[in-house]
């Protein structure tokens, strides 16, 4: 699953990424209301995080162009005020769900999670690669149909990975969409969470998915015998 946040405060938009990405979720973060709206329009988000007040253009603003444009993506709108009217108005001009900041994670990850379902699964909603499966909404993962238990980390890690099969993936790029940090060339922190997970993914199993790229990082896919 994909959600853009629209936020320009810096510290709730990356405590809000990260918190997302720990679920295993895919984050686009935007900063100002231009660049939220054109990325909106761009992509095939499913759900959009959207605070009201954003520099450039306002929220009501974004949500107006995105329904004119027949964008039917979720939104949910954040808003530091609690004014029975703003709530209205949002839900008026197509707005699918409503928090007042400040808010706790768990009620925004509650929230997320209800929009998303409402959304409805894809017809391929698990993610499959060769014997190995994982479904991001429930984060059941399950190799040659036996269930594999991963921490938080590990889960987002992995999807990432199988969101981009075959596709080779530099230590900064996973770093950036795993830990939310920019890449120090010289932490081991990418090689270690990659090989706890291939203790779990592939040592048990007679093939391996997980490859090591000399040079380059790190790529999941099923190779010939």
């Amino acid at each position: 699953m994909r959600i853009l946040l629209v936020e320009d405060e810096v510290k709730a938009a990356g405590f809000i990424g990260r918190g997302l990405r720990e679920q295993g979720l895919a984050v686009d973060v935007a900063s100002t209301g231009p660049e939220g709206l054109e990325l909106a329009l761009a992509n095939p988000y499913d759900l959009l995080i959207l605070d009201i007040l954003l520099p450039g253009l306002d929220g009501w603003s974004i949500l107006a162009a995105l329904r004119t444009a027949g964008q039917e993506v979720p939104v949910l709108m954040l808003t530091a005020r609690d004014a029975v009217e703003d709530r209205v108005r949002g839900l008026e001009m197509g707005a699918d769900d409503y928090l007042v900041k400040p808010f706790a994670f768990s009620e925004l990850l509650a929230r997320t999670r209800t929009l998303l379902r409402r959304r409805g699964p894809k017809p391929a909603g698990a993610l499959r690669v060769a014997d190995l499966s994982v479904d991001p909404l429930s984060h059941r993962v399950a190799r040659a149909g036996r269930p594999v238990e991963l921490s938080a980390k590990e889960f987002a890690l992995l999807l990432l990975f199988m969101r981009h099969p075959g596709e080779v993936l530099s230590r900064t790029l996973i770093a950036e969409k795993v830990w939310d940090m920019n890449f120090d060339g010289d932490t081991n922190v990418i090689d270690v969470a990659v090989r706890r997970l291939r203790r779990k993914i592939d040592e048990p199993f007679e093939t391996a998915l997980i490859h090591s790229v000399r040079g380059r990082g790190y790529v999941l896919e099923q190779r010939p015998g």
